[in-house]
This record gives C-alpha cells, structure tokens and sequence, in this order.
C-alpha cells in the first residue's frame, strides 16, 4: 500500500468519478478541495485528509482512511474513505435523485415522437419542473 496517492487518482479509486479524466478536470475547475485548499490533480493525499467535492452541484465531504491507487469495487471502497457530507446535502441528492431511473414510457405501436411531439414533450416537462 503506498503512504502517498494523487487526489485524482484517489477519487477515481474510491468511484466519486467515473473517469480518471473526469476527476481530473474537477480538480482543475476547482471543485476539489484538500483541507480547504484547492487542489491541483497531482495534490498528493495522506490518511486523515478531508476533501471536500463539489458533484452536480452537490457538496461532498469524505475523509480519508485508507489509500488505494487502483480502482475496486464499491464494496471493497467504502471502507478507504468516510462519508462527511451534510445530511441536509443527502437529503438534497436523494429528493433530486427520486424518479429519475424509471424510463418514461409511450403506448405501445406509438413509436417515436416527431420533431414536434419532442417539442411538446419538452415544453411539458420545463413547465412542471418549473412549478416545484
């Protein structure tokens, strides 16, 4: 096990990100914090670090335990970091998340909407996401 790990990598280890590059240019945008400092992609962590991570406007806080450079499985993950991040921000990712992996569903023989039906389809949906 090493004693240093890059913060991308770390990131993309534990599956904050799904993609080395990804983690990468969160860190570059300034999304990623190490002890609230900025973090650069090569910031190299030591246990005990929080960072803080900025994801689809959400704010996430983890601490970190153990270091691993390559990427596992959730399950053998969890256990490198501590989840830190505010109930009132998982509350506000579970309330966002709800509803959104069911697929939406047409009648059956209906095919594909037209051009204009998209239209529609998407003038509906910014109304009554708009009412919330």
């Amino acid at each position: 096990m090493a004693d240093k790990v890059r913060v991308d990598k770390y990131l993309w280890a534990i599956r904050i990100f799904k993609s080395r590059s990804i983690s990468v240019e969160a860190c570059k945008s300034g999304k990623v914090r190490i002890n609230d400092a900025p973090a650069k992609p090569s910031a190299t962590l030591v246990p005990g670090d929080i960072i803080h991570v900025v994801k689809d406007g959400f704010r996430l806080q983890y601490r970190v335990i153990t270091l691993i450079e390559k990427r596992v499985s959730a399950t053998l993950a969890k256990p490198c970091y501590e989840d830190l991040t505010p109930a009132e921000e998982i509350n506000k990712y579970k309330n966002w998340f709800i509803g959104k992996a069911a697929p939406e569903r047409r009648e059956k023989g209906a095919g594909r909407p037209t051009k204009r039906e998209r239209r529609e389809i998407d003038e509906f949906k910014q109304y009554y996401e708009g009412e919330d």
